[in-house]
């Protein structure tokens, strides 16, 4: 069979496993689009806007393992969903991320949309090539897609040039094996082993796949037999919680929290993640979180096999030791307005077995989990790299990877209008996602911040920056415009219910929460 370029890239994607594709197209894009219907395996989903493409990448990735593809328009396109593939290269998720580019004769014109793909698709530190040949286009495809799957995941760019795409003469290429994590040597166990059994408080601090429920137990079982205090990063890209697991605490998003979790700790031994750092600078304050005089032990690096290592650990130091699990427990159902406090107990006490929790909550959600530590088993999706506007993308991708298992957004006012884009998505292919939105009507994160930062004021001016009110945000009123129905909340009680029949119905719904800010 005779194929252009882009159906010889569809293809490829297809014999490598690359069954899903978020997309936001152009122009220079449009055969790949036709080539779809010649490839029924892959499923085209459109996004509204290119960061709900990029943030829904990132959600299939994380809950799927395995990447899906983008296809976004030139560098502009790129440009306007890098955030979210930001986001994406912090959790270590695998994205094919495939960028349509004006035709290799056109570009010496200047065109308008002419631009530096290169330095764009550069600045995620990921793998960046370009199809220069339509008969390379395949061996181009099979290569991003084992440098996505590299260990421990990243975001792979292919530019594909018009003129590239729709030539004749392309050809399918054979999947490429990615690089499996690699193996720690038994003489760095042992040597964290010996820090462990020493005399002196120590804290273990794990990320990336130690997060997952092996390398929990594992972590579990090493802090119950050497008194090793336990903390998982702070911002896991999927951590498995709820009855029948460890609770490990993550590591505060404050300096503050982060000195008193590690007050009085000699040694960190990290595994999977690497040692803690303050989110921001701030005015006289320090930056490294390790306490001062404290070493640091890495048990496993980034893209090491963090969960291999951390069993081998805890088969050398808790040999017979099981893990402390946490109890099948749920709060009460509270009543009463809707408070910081009470609406993370109506989640902990409603949240349905196996759920995927999408969550951007920010300043209103700090209790969520102490409150959910007790629910049946789930998974939770944070924000890695700190770009708001990834919690409603995230959420489409994983309810596309998971579609058995319901989905939860737990979402911030001021974070869901960067990608509320995402709403016609889950209606469009009717996905199961449940998006809870905590209306404060403010940037309460913000507010916070102006203060830590040494920049009190009280003026109207820097108020009105940080305020979401005048006029205020109707979310009832845009989930209804996007296809989504929709409810508000103003107390426990109506939450509780509006709850219950969103998750118990098949589709996606979407709760306004009347929520006052933190501060």
């Amino acid at each position: 069979m005779a194929m252009n370029g882009a159906q010889s890239l569809i293809h490829t994607l297809v014999d490598a496993d690359v069954d899903v594709c978020f997309t936001n197209p152009g122009t220079s894009e449009m055969h790949f689009v036709a080539a779809l219907d010649d490839v029924p395996q892959v499923r085209g989903v459109l996004g509204l806007s290119e960061g709900v493409v990029t943030g829904a990448a990132d959600g299939y990735g994380r809950v799927a393992g395995k990447p899906a593809a983008t296809l976004l328009h030139l560098g502009p396109g790129l440009a306007n969903g890098i955030a979210n593939l930001h986001n994406a290269r912090r959790a270590h998720t695998p994205v094919v991320n495939v960028i349509g580019d004006h035709a290799t004769y056109h570009k010496k014109f200047d065109a308008p949309l002419e631009s530096d793909i290169e330095a764009l698709a550069g600045s995620l530190n990921g793998w960046v090539r370009r199809s220069s040949s339509t008969a390379d286009v395949g061996a181009d495809a099979a290569a991003a897609v084992a440098a996505a799957k590299d260990a421990p995941g990243r975001v792979a760019t292919l530019i594909l040039p018009a003129d590239v795409s729709w030539g004749e003469g392309g050809s399918p290429a054979a999947p490429v094996p990615p690089r499996a994590p690699r193996p720690v040597a038994s003489a760095v166990v042992k040597a964290v082993a010996e820090v462990l059994r020493g005399d002196e408080p120590v804290a273990v601090l794990v990320g990336g796949a130690g997060c997952r429920e092996a390398g929990m137990r594992a972590l579990s079982r090493i802090a119950k037999a050497t008194s090793a205090k336990p903390f998982a990063e702070t911002f896991p890209a999927r951590i498995e919680r709820g009855a029948g697991l460890p609770n490990i605490e993550r590591l505060g998003y404050l300096a503050e929290q982060v000195a008193y979790q590690l007050d009085g700790v000699r040694h960190i031994v990290v595994a999977g993640t690497r040692p803690p750092v303050s989110f921001f600078a701030y005015p006289g304050k320090a930056s490294d979180l390790v306490p001062e005089g404290a070493r640091v032990h890495t048990l496993a690096e980034v893209g090491d096999d963090v969960v291999a290592a951390l069993e081998e650990l805890a088969d050398e130091v808790a040999e017979g030791v099981e893990p402390d699990l946490a109890p099948a427990q749920r709060p009460e159902l509270p009543t009463g307005d809707l408070t910081p406090q009470n609406w993370a107990q109506v989640i902990g006490a409603l949240l349905p077995e196996g759920a995927i929790v999408s969550d951007e909550a920010n300043t209103s959600g700090l209790l969520v989990p102490m409150a959910t530590a007790g629910a049946p088993r789930h998974d939770v999706l944070t924000l890695t790299g700190g770009a708001i506007g990834q919690g409603m993308p995230v959420a489409t991708g994983a309810a596309i990877a998971a579609p058995d298992r319901p989905v939860i957004n737990l979402e911030s006012d001021g974070s869901a209008l960067y990608t509320v884009q995402s709403l016609w998505t889950q209606a469009r292919e009717n996905l199961n996602v449940t998006t809870v939105v905590l209306n404060n009507r403010a940037y309460a994160i913000l507010r916070m911040e102006l203060q830590r930062v040494g920049a009190e004021s009280s003026g109207p001016k820097a108020g009105s920056l940080l305020d979401l009110s005048t006029p205020d945000l109707d979310f009832v009123r845009m989930a209804e415009g996007f296809g989504v129905p929709a409810t508000r909340a103003k107390t426990a009680e109506q939450l509780a219910e509006q709850f219950r029949r969103a998750v118990s119905e098949p589709g996606p719904h979407l709760i306004e929460a009347m929520v006052p800010p933190l501060l």
